[in-house]
């Protein structure tokens, strides 16, 4: 007997992230058919019913929710005809808990140092091939990727050694606490400390964007050796020419800010300046020369910083790159940005200049080699070689990888963005 088999109540909509059976397989009752990625958790989708497969109503990478389609199944015969019944009943347990792991499963201990595979004194940078043999999804492996961890070297906690997300980040986590590794060089792990002794506390989970957000800067940061260089930009000019076309802009249907002529600007510069836009390759012996510009932004969210990218910069008008940035910022704000729209990025601007200060040291988002960090705009007497006037003055902050770019190419850097800065016609030439 032939059955359509669909999806369950798992708590809500999910992105279909592994198949786990093909069309002619046979499989027994409570047997796992896909994983499904939600917002909140991954968890493998199991058949209700024994039989073979006869077709699949889903592919890799489909959005699905409760009552879709998910496969066409010959029943074993001896199935017991009141299991249909209670195909159509909803799983409450799979949305309270995600069905990687079981009540009967011991729960993971992430911050375990393993005895039998020890934490390594660094992230290895490219997954060697038994990472290939191991059992995990496709987004388990991009994080991995992400990260540079092996998932050879990771121990599973998931049902049938499987390796879940958070083993992956529990593994990032052992490495960096180790000794030699979360210091360097040998530096000894700030200890644990029992705040509850000084007053009343309360432990809070960071988010998991925060969580990945800190290891990629804790492994920029040893890595790469920075160096800052400090600058500052006349825009009153352009100041005025951006309050000139705001009714050009309102026109057109968008918000004209200073965010399109950095990128614009700095779009210009990696093409008049190669040696900005490239990556080191993993011997630290051989540069990648990019040959397009695509553009990095650092956007704020409740929930974490994201930095989506705008392809193309050098080829788009100011109206098109803050229509575009717009869009993307408020993508970022919604949890509706893709992966792919942050991938890719050649340079990054990161601001503050809508809270405040006067300068700071951003940290490369390797594998780029320079970032751009910018303050709040603030008017100050400048010396025209006759008087002081007032002038809106920038502050720029360049930090860049020292191996890749010396010091003197980075003050050309912020000079030249400083004069295109200073005269937005400077752009057209």
């Amino acid at each position: 007997m032939s059955e359509v088999i669909r999806l369950p109540d798992v708590g809500g909509d999910g992105e279909v992230i592994e198949i786990m059976v093909a069309v002619g397989d046979r499989v027994e009752a409570e047997q796992s058919i896909l994983v499904l990625e939600s917002d909140k958790a991954s968890m493998e989708v199991p058949c209700p019913r024994a039989g073979t497969i006869k077709a699949l109503k889903f592919k890799l990478g489909d959005r699905l929710k409760e009552g879709d389609e998910l496969l066409e199944l010959d029943v074993d015969a001896g199935e017991d005809s009141t299991a249909a019944a209670a195909d159509s009943e909803p799983a409450p347990a799979a949305a309270s808990e995600p069905a990687e792991k079981p009540a009967s499963a011991p729960e993971p201990a992430p911050t375990q140092v393993q005895t039998e595979k020890p934490a390594p004194t660094a992230l290895p940078t490219s997954a060697p091939a038994e990472s290939a043999r191991v059992h995990a999804g496709p987004a388990v492996r991009r994080l991995a990727r992400e990260l540079g961890v092996d998932l050879g070297r990771v121990e599973p906690s998931g049902p049938h050694q499987r390796i879940l997300k958070e083993d992956v980040q529990g593994f990032v986590r052992s490495a960096l606490q180790s000794p030699g590794a979360g210091g360097g060089a040998g530096i000894e792990p700030i200890p644990s400390i029992d705040f509850s002794r000084f007053g009343e506390t309360e432990i809070r989970e960071m988010t998991r964007l925060q969580q990945l957000g800190a290891a990629n800067l804790h492994r920029s940061w040893l890595n790469v050796p920075h160096v800052t260089q400090f600058d500052q930009a006349d825009i009153t000019e352009l100041e005025a020419f951006r309050l000139a076309e705001k009714t050009a802009a309102d026109q057109a249907g968008v918000k004209l800010t200073l965010l399109p002529f950095l990128i614009s600007a700095c779009a210009r510069l990696l093409e008049e300046m190669p040696e900005f836009n490239v990556s080191l390759l993993g011997d630290g012996k051989r540069l990648v020369q990019k040959k397009y510009v695509h553009i990095g932004f650092a956007v704020d969210t409740p929930d974490g910083l994201l930095v989506p990218v705008i392809r193309d910069a050098g080829h788009k008008g100011l109206l098109q790159l803050a229509a575009e940035a717009a869009e993307l910022a408020e993508k970022a704000r919604n949890k509706k940005l893709g992966s792919d729209a942050m991938q890719g990025a050649c340079f990054t601007i990161t601001s503050l200049g809508h809270i405040g200060g006067s300068g700071f040291t951003p940290i490369v988002n390797a594998p780029e080699v320079a970032i751009l960090g910018v303050s709040r705009a603030s008017h100050q007497p400048v010396w025209d070689g006759a008087a002081f006037q007032p002038r809106l003055m920038l502050p720029l902050s360049l930090s860049y990888d020292h191996r890749a770019i010396n010091g003197a190419a980075a003050a050309r850097f912020t000079r030249r963005l400083g004069e295109l800065l200073g005269d937005v016609r400077r752009m057209l030439l």
